[in-house]
This record gives C-alpha cells, sequence and structure tokens, in this order.
C-alpha cells in the first residue's frame, strides 16, 4: 500500500548492525593482514647483506722529503708514527703492546711514551722502560704513483726494513 507510507511519519530505515560473528571476522582478518605485512618487512631485512665495511689500513703519510732524519710524523686517525731515519723512513704502530693504549711522541725527550702505564719507547720502537712486554711493530711503508710515501697499519714487516727514497 503505496498510498499509507508517509502517513504514519518518516520512513525509518533499519540500521546494519555488525553482528558479533562478522565482527571477529574482520578482527581476524585485520590481525592476518598486520602479520602478513610484518613477516615481508621482516623477510625483506633478512635478504639485505649485513656486511659492516672496515676503514681502508692504508694512508698516504706524505712526500719522502718530509721525512729528514730525527723528523717524526704522528697519526692519531691511523694509530701510527712515520719516522725518518739516518737509513730511510719508517713506520711504527703507536699502539702499546702492553694493554693496547695509545702511546704518544715526546719530542723534548725524542721517546714514545705510553701515557696509561708508562712504558716508553726508543724512535725504533724497542722498550726502554716497561712494562710493555715487546717492541712496537713495525708498519709497511710504500710509495704510489705520485711519489707519496704510503703506510698500511694492517702489514706488520720485520723489525729494521726501511723505505729508502
Amino acid at each position: 500500500m503505496p498510498e499509507l507510507e508517509g502517513m504514519f511519519g518518516p520512513e525509518v530505515e533499519e540500521e546494519e548492525t555488525l553482528g558479533r560473528r562478522d565482527f571477529f571476522t574482520q578482527i581476524g582478518v585485520g590481525a592476518c593482514a598486520v602479520v602478513a605485512v610484518a613477516s615481508g618487512i621482516v623477510t625483506l631485512d633478512y635478504l639485505e647483506p649485513k656486511v659492516l665495511f672496515e676503514p681502508s689500513t692504508t694512508y698516504v703519510a706524505g712526500s719522502p722529503l718530509d721525512f729528514a732524519p730525527g723528523v717524526v710524523v704522528p697519526n692519531q686517525e691511523k694509530k701510527a708514527f712515520v719516522i725518518g731515519g739516518a737509513n730511510g723512513i719508517y713506520a711504527l704502530s703507536a699502539v702499546c703492546t702492553h694493554l693496547g693504549c695509545i702511546t704518544r711522541y715526546k719530542s723534548d725527550e725524542s721517546v714514545i711514551a705510553c701515557p696509561c702505564h708508562g712504558s716508553r719507547f726508543d724512535l725504533e720502537g724497542n722498550v726502554t722502560h716497561g712494562p710493555a712486554p715487546r717492541p712496537l711493530p713495525w708498519l709497511d711503508v710504500s710509495q704510489d704513483a705520485n711519489g707519496n710515501l704510503v703506510v698500511d697499519t694492517g702489514i706488520v714487516i720485520a723489525r729494521g726494513k726501511v723505505f729508502r727514497p
């Protein structure tokens, strides 16, 4: 009876109520979607390589002309000393052989000293005052194509091997 439709007030629309079963279905689907996205993120992270790139162990120390006999040039970043000796140029590790502290060059005494425990080394790395058990290691010194000295702190060489320009 279409003519009776407006007589009893405005037409009331039935609200769609979300039933308990539909509510839990939507919650379950949402939870599965969150787990799927999280699993995808973890999988992509797993596939990305976890490589730690180490800095280069070599550095350019300068021109051989900069290292006259008696000149000591420390490099705190690379933990090395480049020393101009009477027979040539050589490099020493700045890491103390006692407990691994970083040594310092004392120009007034012409020694390499460990500030932590008092070890002292001469300019050839020999222990002159303990507690260091061994002399400082000698490092590889070479020359690049431009004529500059290159020190490799990753290569320990025999004591007494000097670079002669």
